[in-house]
């Protein structure tokens, strides 16, 4: 079994973003701490509304879109999808 510190490099796809171009990466990063700040907004007015499945699932996207824009700002790639390996 494979444990690393960003549980989503765990799926082929996610390894696969790290082998994007850097100025690809840095574009998706730019647009992944947006979405987490947008998400964030929303989970906390879903909150306030008394709507606790809403606000759970916009705080998952994020913690999806954090851990996305974490992954893909990893400057030695190898080692980013090695790191945890048993």
């Amino acid at each position: 079994m494979m444990g690393y510190l960003n549980p989503l490099l765990r799926l082929p796809a996610a390894r696969n973003l790290l082998r994007l171009p850097p100025e690809q990466r840095k574009a998706m990063v730019l647009v992944l701490r947006q979405l987490r700040d947008q998400a964030n907004t929303e989970a906390e007015q879903a909150w306030r509304r008394r709507k606790g499945p809403m606000a759970a699932y916009w705080r998952a996207v994020s913690t999806y879109a954090r851990h996305l824009a974490h992954a893909l700002e990893q400057t030695d790639i190898d080692a980013a999808i090695a790191k945890g390996e048993e």
